[in-house]
């Protein structure tokens, strides 16, 4: 068995010191939805190769993280609590100035697991930091460089989501990068200004879907909900298998629709249907959008906060399991009208005016996500760009059962077609789940 070698944890802080005196950042209405007050994990995989950069990668991911964090400090600093309304703000501290940086070894090489393509879950996990919560606030920024017999190595990253999503946190692995290339200036430059970019309008007003979507439940805590033990499990998705079911979709519907709608619409379905829940439960189908561009006026550029909001589609999980798929892939595909300024404003304004009545979206959202063309594999700290992206994540929008959309790692590339879906549910719902999953792989897609 492979064993993970734990050296050393050092701090990291920034190369020079990027201000004077101690102050306090504010963060958007989108950073302190309570949904995002957890950390998000992922692994980067890196190859030696004989186009490397040549130095140890601990040493060089050392350097680099030294020097961006002169321009993004926040991710060095500390979440806490505010005074006033109990939201989390950023404390930067003089005294407390740093990122944690783990420097783990391992006794095998990357070839021999596949690249971690398919890799034991306990395993990843030991390649990723978990901080806890309190230690998360503290560190909103943990790191640990993993390095392999054959050379190659690992990044994982833990971050707590209130102070980025997965385009900021790339948008800073991107500077982090350019820096350890030896790049003399940064591509991207921070923006922060975050409360008054995404701040609630004067006076707040929450119309619209936001409030069919979301409701109110004092006390209630996200991802509080008791569901057993948790399991992990990737599904191929080959490539012939999707075309046939999106074409089989378009002949019974008239309507074409994107892989995500499609296939998002028969792994809703099959979940709900393994987990059993009751006919007249409300379920909803959770998935972020990405509102950079939406916002009027649109975000700058080097805003690397949260930039997306929760979009939905939902009914009665008995009309959910008895209707055609077409027919969810359609609600699917509707949901996206929403997408709007008014939308994303009413969200904020929500958050204003509801913050402390305990948000929820319910118990039984499924959240969805595709990780294919999100750019996680353009950091390339020297040694090429990642070969594999990974998440560990298990709380995704309010659901503690996400699925993610993922490629195959490049260094398998021509032995594997298509892609793979990453799939969280509870322990004893995962057998009735296989059963719908091998429907698709045997194209027997059960459309009625």
């Amino acid at each position: 068995m492979e064993e993970i070698h734990i050296k050393e944890t050092i701090p990291v802080r920034p190369s020079t010191p990027p201000f004077s005196q101690d102050h306090t950042l504010p963060l958007s209405h989108l950073d302190t939805d309570r949904n995002l007050n957890v950390t998000f994990r992922y692994l980067r995989v890196y190859v030696n190769t004989t186009t490397s950069n040549g130095g140890h990668p601990f040493n060089v991911i050392a350097a680099a993280l030294s020097s961006a964090l002169v321009h993004y400090y926040p991710l060095a600093a500390t979440l806490r609590r505010g005074q006033v309304d109990d939201r989390l703000e950023l404390f930067c501290s003089r005294d407390h100035l740093g990122v944690p940086l783990i420097n783990a070894t391992v006794n095998c090489t990357l070839e021999k697991l596949n690249y971690l393509d398919d890799s034991d879950p306990n395993f990843l996990d030991g390649l990723v930091p978990d901080p806890d919560q309190d230690y998360g606030l503290a560190n909103p920024c943990v790191l640990q460089v993993t390095v392999f017999k054959c050379g190659g190595w690992t990044l994982g990253a833990a971050i707590h989501h209130g102070l980025c999503d997965g385009l900021g946190a790339t948008q800073f692995f991107n500077v982090m990068a350019e820096l350890a290339r030896g790049v003399g200036r940064i591509s991207a430059n921070p923006v922060w200004d975050r409360a008054r970019l995404l701040g609630p309008r004067d006076p707040p007003r929450a119309e619209g879907v936001v409030r069919e979507f979301l409701g109110l439940e004092k006390g209630s805590e996200p991802y509080g909900q008791v569901v057993g033990k948790i399991v992990r499990e990737c599904f191929p998705v080959k490539d012939e298998w999707l075309e046939k079911f999106k074409k089989v979709l378009f002949e019974k519907s008239g309507s074409s629709f994107t892989t995500f709608e499609a296939l998002g619409a028969f792994i809703w379905r099959a979940k709900v249907k393994a987990s059993g829940v009751p006919g007249d439960e409300n379920v909803k189908f959770a998935y972020s959008i990405n509102i950079r561009k939406l916002v009027k006026p649109p975000l700058p550029a080097g805003y690397w906060g949260n930039g997306c909001v929760p979009m939905y589609a939902q009914l009665c999980a008995g009309e959910l399991i008895e209707q055609p798929v077409w027919k969810t892939a359609e609600l699917i595909k509707k949901s996206k009208i929403n997408a709007t300024d008014e939308y994303v404003r009413s969200f904020i304004d929500f958050q204003e005016l509801h913050y402390g009545d305990g948000i929820t979206a319910g118990n039984r959202v499924s959240g969805f996500t595709d990780w294919r063309h999100l750019g996680h594999s353009t950091v390339d700290f020297g040694w090429g760009g990642p070969v594999t992206v990974l998440p560990l994540s298990r709380k995704l929008l309010g659901s503690v059962v996400p699925c993610f959309f993922l490629p195959y790692s490049s260094a398998n590339a021509g032995k594997k077609d298509g892609f793979k879906v990453l799939v969280t549910l509870q322990e004893t719902h995962m057998p009735a789940f296989k059963k719908e999953m091998e429907k698709f792989s045997s194209q027997d897609f059960d459309l009625s």
